[in-house]
């Protein structure tokens, strides 16, 4: 289980290594995504609290990178922060996530991406429920939910 010593770790000695690497120029991703996923997962950005369509869903499955459909986290370890983004307290895998020192708007923070393709999905907090204290603040545009189909008769 991932700690925030971890994160920090992560952050000033590297991260993980990625099962795999997919790396697009800017004109492919565009084709690809729309542009508010673009938006947010190449450039950065944030969408509105309490908009994403993911925010309050809390069905089965696994939660992919809406860029390069690799697995981030799964429902298991979803919950409700209050904060109007998607919460996790783990990613799926260790190395699935990247975590690197961010500045922005004069705060720091710990910015959070996609280990395969460096999309960006949010920023991770040392606020979030035990037994790991972190939050894992994921925008609904940067992820999908794929459905376990294991309940559907």
């Amino acid at each position: 289980m991932l700690t925030w010593k971890d994160v920090m770790n992560y952050t000033v000695n590297g991260n993980p290594e990625p099962e795999n690497r997919i790396q697009k120029t800017n004109a492919a991703w565009q084709k690809l995504l729309t542009p508010e996923q673009f938006r947010i997962t190449r450039e950065k950005g944030t969408e509105r609290a309490h908009s994403g369509a993911l925010c309050s869903t809390f069905e089965a499955g696994k939660y992919n990178c809406v860029c390069c459909d690799t697995p981030l986290f799964d429902s298991t370890i979803k919950f409700s922060s209050g904060t109007g983004w998607p919460s996790f307290t783990q990613p799926i895998k260790q190395n699935a996530v990247k975590y690197e020192k961010d500045t922005s708007y004069g705060m720091l923070r710990v910015e959070i991406m996609c280990n395969t393709c460096d999309a960006h999905l949010g920023h991770v907090f040392p606020d979030g429920p035990e037994p790991s204290g972190l939050r894992y603040c994921v925008n609904s545009v940067s992820i999908r939910l794929e459905k376990d189909s294991s309940n559907d008769s």
